[in-house]
């Protein structure tokens, strides 16, 4: 028992924060996740890994580090866009957390939920825990009827052909031990909106436990959302693919 609280005691969060033109967003985002952390009393560290966006995003993210110490803001930039995948690698090339969460940079993803998941992890010793929109009291929030339609679609049509043993498939707000990110980002061979679910079909597929927090996604606050055609496309084709292959 002793043992397993000095663990706990030790436990590290490191937060991959992947943006591109995230000026007005950032500065909000990072306040909170600092507030968040402080309040639950954990170690942290918030990785920004800008992709050289063109609107002074890096710019602001040097204040940041300016402000909040570079032992808590690591600034670990790219000179272009090269996918999500990636820049999560990447990210964890430079974490020293034996956790990570990943989540986005607009706000669409309260960082008040991230205690909730240090909970579920300690009290079932998960492996990911996944922030659910699906599930008890979570929902969406700021979404046309036409966008519902879509992820509940493309989430229930999953469920069937794959059946993952998780409530949401497409969302983006989880934690994972960070062994367990590692080896499934070797696995996975998706890019777009089809890389995180199978995240989540290969953590089933490699036996990893996975537990759910009920969240409220809220869409990005500034900006524009990146959902067009051509991802719904990609999309249909990478469950395709997945529903093929596992």
């Amino acid at each position: 028992m002793a043992a397993a609280s000095l663990n706990r005691a030790r436990d590290k969060y490191s937060v991959l924060l992947p943006t591109y033109n995230e000026r007005e967003n950032l500065p909000l985002i990072v306040w909170l996740l600092v507030r968040s952390f402080h309040e639950s009393g954990s170690n942290f560290e918030i990785i920004i890994i800008d992709d050289g966006s063109p609107d002074g995003t890096w710019e602001v993210a040097e204040q940041l580090e300016k402000i909040y110490g570079s032992d808590k803001i690591l600034l670990r930039p790219r000179a272009k866009k090269l996918g999500l995948g990636t820049a999560y690698i990447h990210g964890m090339q430079h974490a020293t957390g034996n956790f990570i969460i990943i989540m986005d940079a607009d706000l669409s993803h309260h960082p008040k939920f991230i205690p909730e998941f240090i909970r579920k992890q300690k009290e079932g010793n998960f492996d990911i825990v996944s922030g659910t929109r699906y599930k008890g009291n979570g929902g969406v929030h700021g979404w046309d009827l036409k966008r519902k339609i879509i992820s509940r679609g493309a989430n229930f049509v999953t469920q069937v052909l794959l059946r993952p043993g998780a409530s949401d498939l497409t969302g983006s707000f989880r934690l994972y031990r960070k062994e367990v990110l590692q080896k499934l980002m070797e696995k996975c061979v998706s890019k777009g909106y089809v890389f995180q679910m199978e995240m989540i079909v290969r953590a089933r597929q490699l036996g990893y436990t996975i537990g759910e927090v009920p969240i409220s996604f809220v869409d990005r606050v500034y900006g524009e959302s990146k959902l067009g055609g051509n991802e719904i496309v990609s999309f249909l084709k990478g469950l395709l693919t997945l529903f093929a292959t596992t």
